[in-house]
């Protein structure tokens, strides 16, 4: 019992040491990606799917299928977007929160069905 309570004391502080975090579909997140997801449930889900988030979005375009890396969310998150019926407004958010969406988004589009 003794060595059994030896492993798992390192294994819950592994855990609980926020360096990383179980994300969508077994996928790693680190702080920065957990924040983007939090950022993106906010800012984004609304208008854009992403399944990994379980956003289902019918203004913006589908993010799972797009699939844009960190530059181009960047892009779109700092110029804005007015196409279709839909426009999303420049300057969503600024900084590291858009870096952090832009991470989360490139790491999970795509990859959770």
């Amino acid at each position: 019992m003794i060595v059994l309570f030896g492993v798992a004391v390192p294994g819950l502080t592994f855990a609980l040491s926020g360096d990383a975090s179980d994300g969508p579909a077994g996928l790693e997140l680190n702080a920065v990606q957990t924040e983007g997801r939090e950022l993106y449930a906010e800012n984004c889900a609304t208008c854009h799917i992403l399944s990994a988030s379980n956003a289902v979005g019918r203004v913006g375009p589908n993010l799972d299928v797009l699939r844009p890396n960190v530059e181009l969310t960047l892009d779109a998150i700092e110029q804005g977007r007015a196409r279709g019926a839909g426009q999303m407004p420049a300057d969503l958010l600024q900084g590291e929160p858009a870096q952090a969406v832009a991470q989360y988004i490139d790491l999970v589009a795509g990859r959770v069905r």
